[in-house]
């Protein structure tokens, strides 16, 4: 009897089945279309002795020893809720549903409470790493009961990456916590990436760098406090040669970036929990910018290209790059702190109890933001013993005191020449808010007071409502 089973056998789901039955596991897998079962077993190798390829879903029921765990691995939503209907015909009592695809949590949270009442049990869990994290070992956040996640968790603890012999797997809370961490995640991700890109921009159009120089520097910012994933392959992505022309491989793409849907989804959860997640939410407009490519072409002829090229000294030598380093670090702190205190605030509103702490360990290998960075994290966030904006504990408000000033200069430079760098621009602003004593939302409320009637308190009586005069005529 197989272990487990698995339906939908595109790259996540193939390199996930062959990662369990590489880890000693039998898998039963299963796709909606026969040939590309039969494709998958051909290229499975030696590990297609673990498989147990399944035309139907009768014979995938019939495989998995009860109570039989299943992973549906298919486009997220309506295509997960048509599977897991189909599926549960087949399924009963005490088997459980686990959709490790990019789901909305909202819906996950749905599917568990519809089939609870079933009797099955579904986890939401989230899977990062892309197709060599999903092959060789991924980051893993689960959400659902204990119970539920306690039958398969040895399987998902084999099959992640490893952190120092720990795996980079956990329970991070009961329904869809799993899917919302890894929301949360990807926001981050993008806003990881922008930064990347805009420093990269900054090298690029503000110093005239070519890429083989800059891809020497990203390698060598891998091996200081940047170290993570992401520095590491973009060293590696500008070094590349396109083998049709020779010529740099970036200089072949065109400017237009896709998503698919978690980015915006983690802006939309912190607008909604009433947390700024603003340098995430400037990586979602810069995507959907660099898509409008006719009317930026447009935009730059009618109003001119802008002058882009940086002033001594932050146009050449190490002092520059140094600078640059430090803004990129600077801005990273202040994504990471938003992205946290969105999971805190979500923790506290649905009443997950997320342990933080082991959220950021989990993300220290297998996942696209994985980095040193992240250590440091679980360490202070363990030793606050509260929910608290990174930027304010140590090590990271050691780090601000030092960076910000880079982050600014940068910042500033990049207004002053036109060039766009809009997440790490947000990252300043929140951090210039977030150290205001007092900042202007005094007249804000006035406003509010005097064309609604909302009022205000007064900084001499905490606690009450006040109006201004202009409510009773004497504004």
């Amino acid at each position: 009897m197989a272990d487990i089973g698995l339906v939908g056998l595109g790259v996540m789901g193939a390199n996930l089945s062959l990662n369990m039955a590489e880890k000693g596991y039998t898998v039963a897998v299963y796709n909606r279309t026969t040939e590309k079962t039969d494709a998958f077993m051909k290229s499975a190798g030696p590990l297609a002795a673990r498989l147990v390829p399944c035309r139907t879903l009768t014979e995938l029921a019939e495989a998995v020893a009860p109570p039989r765990p299943v992973v549906i691995m298919v486009k997220a939503g309506d295509p997960v809720d048509e599977q897991a209907q189909v599926l549960s015909g087949h399924f009963g009592r005490g088997d459980i549903l686990i959709d490790c695809g990019n789901a909305n949590f909202r819906d996950t949270r749905r599917r568990v409470e519809e089939y609870k009442s079933r009797g099955i049990d579904f986890l939401g869990v989230g899977v990062s790493g892309g197709e060599e994290g999903a092959r060789h070992g991924p980051s893993i956040m689960a959400g659902g009961s204990e119970a539920a996640w306690a039958r398969v968790q040895k399987i998902f603890d084999a099959i992640s990456a490893k952190f120092d012999g720990e795996p980079c797997c956990a329970r991070v809370g009961p329904e869809g916590a799993g899917h919302f961490v890894k929301t949360i995640h990807n926001g981050i991700e993008y806003a990881d990436m922008q930064m990347i890109a805009e420093i990269y921009g900054l090298m690029r159009d503000g110093m005239g760098l070519s890429a083989g120089r800059m891809a020497k520097i990203f390698r060598r910012w891998n091996e200081g406090p940047l170290k993570s994933y992401l520095i590491e392959i973009t060293a590696k992505v500008l070094e590349a040669a396109d083998p049709l022309s020779g010529r740099p491989m970036v200089e072949v793409i065109q400017d237009t970036a896709g998503q698919k849907g978690t980015g915006r989804w983690s802006v939309m959860e912190a607008q909604e929990l009433g947390v700024p997640a603003t340098v995430i939410e400037a990586a979602i407009l810069a995507r959907s910018l660099s898509a409008q490519k006719p009317a930026r072409l447009a935009a730059e002829a009618m109003f001119g290209a802008a002058p882009r090229k940086l002033d001594p000294p932050l146009n050449q030598g190490d002092t520059a790059l140094s600078v640059l380093e430090n803004a990129l670090l600077a801005g990273k702190i202040v994504a990471y702190a938003q992205g946290f205190e969105v999971l805190g605030k979500a923790s506290e509103t649905w009443g997950w109890h997320l342990p933080l702490a082991t959220v950021a360990k989990i993300w220290r290998a297998g996942c696209i933001i994985r980095s040193v960075f992240l250590d440091d994290i679980a360490r202070a966030v363990a030793a606050s013993g509260a929910t608290v904006n990174l930027m304010t504990i140590p090590p990271f408000a050691g780090l601000m005191k030092a960076a910000n000033t880079s982050l600014r200069a940068i910042v500033a430079e990049a207004a002053l020449k036109g060039i766009p760098v809009p997440a790490l621009s947000a990252a300043l602003a929140y951090f210039d808010y977030l150290r205001t004593g007092r900042s202007t939302a005094d007249l804000t409320q006035a406003q509010r007071d005097f064309f609604g009637a909302h009022g205000f308190e007064r900084t001499d009586a905490p606690g009450k409502e006040a109006h201004g005069p202009w409510a009773l005529g004497l504004g």
